[in-house]
């Protein structure tokens, strides 16, 4: 399986969960880049959350 990143508009490439932090509420979780708060897509930010760091 190939690796998803997501470049954000803040400029930082996103490629694992720790690169982005989550904001609760209603019935899903939103994905945010970690520097900017800027929303991730959420089909992007749920192949990048399975990801892990090698």
């Amino acid at each position: 399986m190939s690796q998803s990143s997501y470049r954000c508009t803040c400029g930082k490439t996103i490629q694992y969960k720790q690169d982005m932090v989550t904001e609760r509420g209603g019935v899903r979780a939103t994905w945010l880049c970690g520097d900017c708060r800027t929303p991730v897509p959420s089909v992007t930010a749920e192949k990048i959350r399975h990801q892990h760091p090698s």
